[in-house]
């Protein structure tokens, strides 16, 4: 039984290429939704879901209002809409105001998710160029779920996973490589 029912994952600034190392390694049986926030800076956001779905064993999908969060599939955060989980596990859309020059924002997934899946949740924050997502770790490790964050280091842009491991360090510091491996550990039967 897994200790884990769902992965959070938010990235911006050389995000494209962080996913399309990170996706491919997930496991084909993996029965956790995935919900994804990359600012892309896109105003559609069917692009970056198609060439996500190229090399993700996962199902790879926008994310739509009151849609479930389905297990075994990737939902992608629509361009221009705040996407929250709900505590019944389903998605809202809200047109709030940006945070942190986003919006999406990676807070705001993060921070319901947590709300709604608590201990049973991995988030993860990768590469990006402001401080997005820390405030959502934050929650995250409020809550007890598990939060990985991309080794700085290692980042095309190292402000998004600094940030949050200045805010509120992480349960793993890891490279793009080791991210899959550790979500099929903490979410596979």
């Amino acid at each position: 039984m897994s200790t884990h029912d769902a992965v959070v994952m938010g990235c911006s600034a050389g995000g494209l290429s962080a996913l399309q190392r990170v996706l491919p390694g997930l496991d084909r049986h993996l029965a956790v939704p995935v919900v994804l926030c990359c600012h892309t800076g896109s105003a559609d956001v069917s692009l970056l879901v198609e060439l996500l779905a190229r090399v993700c064993p996962l199902p790879v999908t926008e994310a739509q209002e009151r849609a479930p969060a389905d297990p075994g599939v990737v939902h992608v955060a629509p361009s221009g809409y705040h996407l929250l989980v709900e505590d019944n596990f389903r998605f809202s859309l809200s047109v709030d105001a940006r945070v942190a020059y986003a919006r999406p924002s990676i807070d705001v997934l993060f921070e319901t998710a947590a709300e709604a899946w608590r201990e049973r949740l991995v988030a993860v924050l990768m590469t990006g160029a402001n401080s997005d997502g820390a405030n959502g770790i934050a929650a995250v490790r409020r809550a007890g779920g598990y939060a990985v964050v991309q080794e700085p280091a290692t980042a095309e842009a190292d402000v998004m996973p600094r940030a949050a491991l200045e805010l509120a360090g992480a349960d793993a510091c890891l490279t793009l490589d080791a991210i899959a491996a550790k979500i099929n550990e903490l979410c596979l039967p």
